[in-house]
């Protein structure tokens, strides 16, 4: 008998058996939420033989795998500084150091063209030595002496972590030093000898998304049990947990606050005072972000009325520190930035005493440098090139340096270093092309969604491509969280996909952040159509331009982008020949139950309290809107089986329910690498071989 008619046999046969124990007897595949049950992990394996024979049979995977892995893996990468101690650290992954060192240099060095590293922390070294499978999920640092760090590390790449403290001047764990167990912690350092924390202090202490909601004060060689509680907030809040930080600026200021989420966008800030927690009355939807010559620096992502004034959604706004800590309650804000008609805020970050400002307009990438000045600020551009995407890859608070990346489709990445007092900026690292772009031009259009708005889009392609409707193109988009997607140099996909032939479009869906708040919530809750609605809109875009057709259109998405596949595939089936879902939302009922997905209700609604919401994704959720007998492509399906963030279940039920009606999938869980395509770079090239072979088959064949 063929193995998957058994799994399907088998999958169908159970659920009558253990009917009393399922929670929802219309759902048969409830069973494959046990992440790491004996019965799930059989059938993730069973399913991961089936496609790895299938699509590493064909004599492009391994051409595919070889270019992924030595792109990925390449030593004449750009290292992505951070300005630490005096010096610039750099965390660094090669075939040599598969989960990688973290290292340092001096910036002169760093500035050369072969830099001189010092390895601080080698994680295959402390695997190797702690029998573990570590992966390296960040550092956080002690402000303003920069002389310890809390490491964290992640058992295969889930979101939680273990904590250690680090000594960057003895390059050594600290005897004796702070230690957190795993956890999905929120951690910063108050002063050398104090951390806030907030974690799951006794089990139960997390709210129903999995995050902590109680922050304590944890001193020096005290026990986790002696910590003193400093907030608390509540079981049911929504977004990812509360969160305490201490904000830092050249001066030697700071501001330590506490966020405590009510939803993914709204929450509520509290202020550490010497008189206690005290509340800050900023609006729900706005954020502390920077901390600048003694200036409080907030993100709007709603209007404010105040004191007479009233300051636009996506503006960049002030409070003095001093008056902000004397009285949290009655602030008196000015204006920093406003954005224009078609602008967005693209990112905030500081040097020693400026401010710095990415901003996009039309998609474009602008950044200025703001230095305060009495009570307002005066402004420069910073002379970038234009059609490009700019981002603030790391800023110095004890000097006015700060590095920026500059990226387009068809430029590989420069980083250049500015002198934020002068304006001078210089080129210190460019990534070499990794594919020929000579052949290729980036053009952007426009498609009119089903509401009249204009939705744009890139389309990078082949210089004089006929115009017939016959060139493979993917098409991506995310359409969430209003994060924008931006110009990008990609060298494995210019060279598994452009090279060959293939076409790339970018479009610029609402969700995200491309024009601000507005943008992201147009399509918010039971609005979310819309989004769907204008992916649909480009693709038709490219059939009536001729770019491509459904025969030759491949899409492709994660995590939020993997819901936007799963609804464009369930929806628009005739339209796309291949179809990529990846680390994915699918099953947007139980979306609560499984996974942090109880976080993500600001973005989705609450099926359990809205019935409007509920009735909403009865009709669009991907899962419950499979249907027998409809000619679907057949999707390449990939999550992860340390995705404690997303989780595995919404795919392994999603291809379930696929199998159990006869209809064609390919499926691949990677048993590491948490919320990503692998732990290491030898498992994150496969998943592009994987998925690169699947769209060469399905597009160009």
């Amino acid at each position: 008998m063929h193995s998957r008619l058994l799994v399907l046999l088998t999958a169908i046969a159970l659920p009558s058996i253990a009917q009393a124990q399922n929670p929802d007897p219309a759902d048969p595949f409830i069973w494959l939420e046990e992440v790491s049950s004996p019965r799930s992990m059989a059938w993730v394996e069973h399913q991961n033989e089936i496609t790895t024979n299938r699509l590493e049979a064909d004599p492009r995977y391994a051409r595919n795998y070889n270019e992924a892995l030595e792109i990925a893996g390449a030593k004449d990468r750009i290292p992505e500084p951070e300005f630490v101690h005096g010096e610039i650290y750099n965390f660094w992954e090669d075939p040599d150091h598969l989960r990688g060192i973290w290292r340092k240099t001096t910036l002169a060095d760093y500035s050369s063209q072969q830099p001189h590293w010092t390895t601080v922390l080698d994680i295959d070294a402390l695997n190797k030595a702690e029998g573990k499978s570590w992966v390296f999920k960040g550092a956080e640092l002690l402000k303003p002496d920069e002389t310890r760090c809390m490491i964290e590390l992640s058992d295969g790449g889930e979101d939680a972590v273990v904590a250690r403290e680090f000594d960057l001047d003895t390059g050594k764990f600290v005897d004796g030093g702070f230690t957190l167990p795993r956890g999905k912690h929120r951690i910063a350092w108050e002063d050398k000898d104090t951390l806030l924390i907030a974690t799951d202090w006794t089990p139960g202490d997390l709210t129903s998304s999995g995050y902590p909601y109680i922050v304590k004060r944890l001193k020096r060689g005290q026990p986790l049990s002696a910590a003193a509680e400093v907030f608390r907030g509540r079981k049911d809040d929504g977004g990812y947990g509360v969160a305490p930080a201490v904000l830092h600026d050249g001066r030697g200021n700071s501001l330590a606050f506490i966020k405590r989420p009510l939803d993914t966008f709204r929450g509520e800030h509290y202020v550490l005072t010497e008189r206690g927690v005290e509340r800050l009355s900023i609006p729900a939807k706005a954020d502390l972000v920077d901390l600048v010559e003694g200036r409080v620096i907030l993100q709007l992502d709603e209007a404010w009325t105040i004191a007479g004034k009233t300051f636009a959604p996506g503006s960049v706004v002030q409070t003095e520190l001093a008056a902000t800590k004397a009285s949290p309650s009655a602030l008196r804000p000015a204006l920093v930035w406003a954005p224009g008609p078609r602008e967005a805020l693209n990112g905030l970050s500081s040097t020693r005493d400026k401010l710095l400002i990415g901003v996009l307009d039309n998609v474009q990438g602008k950044a200025f440098v703001y230095t305060p000045s009495g009570e307002g600020w005066k402004h420069e551009p910073l002379q970038l090139p234009p059609n490009v995407s700019v981002s603030f890859a790391a800023a110095d608070d004890k000097s006015n340096r700060a590095f920026i990346n500059v990226s387009g489709f068809l430029s590989p990445t420069a980083l250049w270093l500015a002198d934020v007092d002068t304006g001078v900026l210089r080129t210190v690292k460019s990534l070499p092309p990794k594919f020929d772009a000579s052949r290729e031009t980036v053009e952007q259009f426009a498609a009119v969604s089903s509401d009249g708005t204009k939705i744009p889009y890139f389309v990078v392609h082949r210089k004089g491509a006929t115009l017939d409707g016959s060139t493979p193109t993917l098409l991506t988009a995310y359409g969430g969280f209003q994060i924008a997607m931006t110009p990008h140099y990609s060298g494995a996909m210019g060279k598994l996909w452009l090279e060959q032939g293939g076409a790339y479009v970018l479009a610029n869906i609402r969700g995200g952040g491309e024009f601000g708040p507005k943008w992201h919530e147009a399509g918010l809750g039971v609005k979310r159509q819309i989004i769907y609605d204008d992916f649909a809109a480009v693709a038709k875009d490219l059939f009536a331009r001729k770019i491509t057709s459904p025969r030759r259109l491949g899409i492709q998405g994660g995590s939020n982008g993997g819901l936007l596949m799963g609804v464009e595939l369930t929806e628009h089936p005739e339209m796309w020949r291949a179809v990529v879902i990846s680390v994915p939302l699918l099953d947007m009922i139980r979306i609560s139950k499984i996974a942090a997905g109880a976080s993500w209700q600001g973005e989705y609604g609450d099926v359990n309290t809205d019935p409007a919401v509920k009735a909403f994704w009865l009709k669009t959720s991907p899962y419950q809107n499979l249907r027998r007998g409809v000619d679907y492509p057949e999707p390449f399906i990939f999550t992860t089986t340390k995705d404690d963030r997303v989780g595995p279940q919404h795919a392994r039920k999603f291809a379930a329910r696929m199998e159990q009606m006869g209809l064609p999938f390919l499926y691949y869980e990677n048993t590491e690498g948490g919320h990503g395509a692998g732990a290491d770079l030898k498992q994150g090239a496969r998943t592009t071989a994987l998925t690169m072979t699947y769209l060469q088959e399905k597009l160009m064949d």
